[in-house]
């Protein structure tokens, strides 16, 4: 199974632009800092995330400083990549 749930802030957007199929796309990074628990203990987690959404969730229009949960999957960034890009799925407002 391939599924990230995440809690962010989105921290920079890139201009909206549309794939060779005409469908639009938005990147995005978003900042995650919790605190987890990991062999017992707490542990403090903050990390940076590229994503993407695509089709009608790119024309919502996200802005720098949105707290959003938003849950997708991972995948590389392209054929030739080893980088992993979160794909968005589904985002709600926090």
């Amino acid at each position: 199974m391939n599924k990230l749930v995440l809690q962010a802030e989105v921290v920079h957007t890139e201009p909206l632009r549309y794939t060779p199929a005409g469908i639009p796309l938005l990147s995005v990074v978003l900042r995650h800092a919790s605190e987890q628990t990991e062999a017992g203990m707490k542990r403090k987690v903050e990390c940076e995330v590229n994503a993407v959404t695509l089709g009608d969730l790119a024309l919502q229009g996200l802005t720098i400083g949105s707290r959003i949960r938003v849950s997708g999957f991972l995948a590389r960034r392209s054929l030739k990549s080893t980088q992993l890009v979160m794909h968005i799925n589904h985002i709600e407002n926090i």
